[in-house]
């Protein structure tokens, strides 16, 4: 048997593999989660964050930012470009504010990811 652990949503299980023929295999799965990996990163989401979030409405790619960080932004002003399904979205800000962002250029981003803070 061969054992793997597979990490789903942030936390570890440990699942046993068997071959049992040359066309079948068996895998056995543990339902409580494995220890964590001592080189595991802490994750940056466990800070809190004060402020108003701005979340993705949808999966995409970040493509530009359009003000800069720290900049003072207003109610429904432009912040950022999010390309979806090969169109270009602007994201704006809820409220007004000093902008803080959660996210960089190039990243893929899925529905509901945090990519700035306006406090």
């Amino acid at each position: 048997m061969r054992k793997f652990v597979v990490t789903i949503d942030g936390k570890n299980y440990e699942v046993g593999v068997e071959e049992i023929g040359s066309d079948q295999t068996v895998v056995n799965t543990v339902a409580a989660p494995a220890a964590a990996p001592a080189q595991a990163a802490p994750q940056a989401a466990s800070a809190p964050v004060s402020g108003e979030k701005v979340l993705s409405p949808f999966p995409g790619l970040i493509k530009k930012f359009l003000v800069n960080e720290g900049d003072t932004v207003k109610k429904d002003q432009p912040i950022l470009v999010l390309e979806a399904m090969k169109m270009d979205n602007d994201i704006t800000a809820p409220c007004a504010g000093k902008i803080s962002f959660k996210t960089a250029v190039g990243n893929n981003v899925e529905t509901n990811t945090l990519l700035a803070v306006i406090g």
